[in-house]
């Protein structure tokens, strides 16, 4: 048991799924998973492991935001010898290309956190994701025109007070923007493990477009298979 997981030792995966929301957790052991249980409970940050493919997976909720993710990621790394961490949440598009519902695989992620420049003492690091699980999901996904590979923004803030600034990472070819990925590939990099993100297009930056909140939580489910695909195949 962690501070913020309620689970004992063998109760989480090597392969963990991290959605942000609590309840997208739920969705996805229930419709992905055979024989899940839940294993957390703390601060409603539900958590579940079961099987898929008769692999074991788990499926941990995050919160929203770089500082509500660095809990998770770095007690399921440090404290349960979790091997790779997939993000599966929510994304703004921000080029045109880039269409509602679209999927995006995040090769790397720009950042207006000042988390990383804390820890690298004002140095530029640069968040990559893992890249075996990188082209395994770009395996998994195919030839689909609907499946970007990129950069994503994470942001610290949701509601941005410039969010003009945007525009020089959309010149630089930033795909989407996002809220955690940053701090999940930077914290995998210092334990030595795992990560990616894979978010599916909620809502359009430029066209204004937006899913409903009950279909965030509940649908997305091909980005959900290719995350499962490429994180059992390494």
């Amino acid at each position: 048991m962690s501070i913020h997981i309620g689970a004992a030792a063998g109760d989480i995966a090597p392969l963990v799924l991290m959605p942000g929301d609590p309840l997208r957790a739920k969705w996805i052991a229930d419709t992905f998973l055979e024989d899940a249980r839940c294993y957390n409970e703390v601060r409603g940050m539900l958590g579940f492991t079961g099987t898929w493919r008769g692999r074991p997976v788990s499926v941990q909720g995050s919160g929203m935001g770089q500082p509500s993710l660095a809990i998770y990621a770095t007690e399921l790394f440090r404290d349960y010898d979790v091997q790779s961490i997939i993000r599966v949440g929510s994304a703004g598009g921000l080029r045109e290309d880039v269409r509602l519902r679209d999927i995006v695989i995040a090769s790397g992620a720009c950042t207006d956190s000042s988390m990383n420049r804390i820890r690298f003492e004002g140095l530029d690091y640069a968040p990559v994701a893992d890249f075996t699980l990188l082209s395994a999901a770009a395996t998994a996904a195919g030839a689909r025109d609907d499946v970007h590979v990129g950069l994503v923004f994470s942001a610290d803030s949701f509601y941005a007070a410039r969010p003009e600034l945007l525009t020089r990472m959309v010149e630089h070819g930033v795909l989407a923007i996002e809220m955690e990925a940053s701090a999940l590939y930077t914290i995998a990099a210092g334990h030595g493990r795992r990560a990616l993100a894979v978010c599916t297009i909620s809502d359009h930056v430029v066209t204004g477009e937006a899913t409903p909140a009950e279909e965030r939580e509940r649908t997305f489910g091909d980005m959900v298979e290719i995350a499962l695909e490429a994180g059992l195949s390494v």
